[in-house]
Order: C-alpha cells, then structure tokens, then sequence
C-alpha cells in the first residue's frame, strides 16, 4: 500500500494540466483525494453520480462539447456500466476512468472477489483498453498513456488502481 495523498494529487495535478475539466464519480475512498481536491477546485466541475452509467453519459457530453471529463468508480461500478460503455465503441468519443480495484490481492470481503476478478474481462470484451498501476511511481506514467489513447484514438482506457496501489480494506 502507497500513501495516496502523494500519488492522489500528482495525479488531480496532472489530469488538469491535460486539460480534465469534469470530474465524474461515485464516492469511494480509493479516490478521496482527487474526488475533495475536485470540489474545492473552482476551476473544474465536480459531479457526484448516483449510478456509474451517468459517467459514461457526461463523458458523451463533455466531449461533445470540447471538455476532456474522467470517470471515478470502483471495481463494482464497472458491472453497472457494462451496457453503457458499449456506447464509447460505436460513438467513437474518448472515455477515460480510473477504477479502484476490489477483490483482488489482499480482499477479505467475499462480496468483492467475483466482479474484481470480473472487471478487466468485462471492459475489454466490450472494448475498453484495461491498464493496471500496481506502484505510485506507475501512476502518472500511466495516467498518461492512457489521457493520450483516448484522447488520441477516440477509444475507452481504463485505469485500473490495484489493491497493491490502494491496499486491501479488513473486513
């Protein structure tokens, strides 16, 4: 597990230097920094979701008119997206998102392990490049190479946030 106060705001950082202007999420611990370093940033919008899928829209719209927009879920958010991601693919729009990972190395709670385990399948039988960061200094490197796939090729990239990178919750 990293101290994600260090790699959380390189990343906010970076990802407005690249121009992201819509910070889309659902709450989650894995994202606290960039979700609060979002709200009191005047200079970015920052919308909490009551469902994923919503992400997938704004990022629509926020391309559409000529925003760059990350989505912020968790690993379980991916499951109740799957049929709205579909969307990115035949829309050609770019769509990045970063996902805390669940169910993986170190998960104690049983209700996690089958859509983490699910997650990366899911996105990339419907399209989505997947990309893991497992250690902090992979974060912004990461983060990087994804902004430009998408942004780039018109394509889906999914940042996947490990439970090495995040460190696996007691339960």
């Amino acid at each position: 597990m990293t101290d994600q106060t260090v790699w959380g705001n390189q990343l906010y950082d970076h990802l407005v230097e690249y121009g992201v202007s819509l910070f889309a999420y659902v709450p989650d611990a894995g994202h606290k920094v960039m979700i609060q370093r979002s709200l009191d940033d005047p200079s970015v919008a920052s919308v909490p979701l009551t469902t994923e899928e919503e992400g997938v829209a704004m990022a629509a719209g926020a391309y559409l008119c000529g925003g760059k927009s990350v989505l912020l879920m968790q690993s379980s958010g991916v499951g109740n997206c799957i049929n709205m991601l579909s969307l990115i693919a035949f829309a050609r729009f770019p769509f990045v998102t970063f996902v805390s990972m669940r169910g993986e190395f170190g998960e104690q709670n049983p209700w996690q392990i089958a859509m983490g385990q699910a997650v990366r399948p899911s996105l990339e039988s419907i399209g989505t490049l997947c990309l893991s960061v497992e250690q902090a200094e992979d974060v912004i490197p990461t983060a990087d190479a994804a902004l430009g796939m998408a942004y780039k090729s018109q394509c889906g990239v999914a940042v996947l946030l490990s439970q090495k990178l995040l460190g696996a919750k007691a339960f």
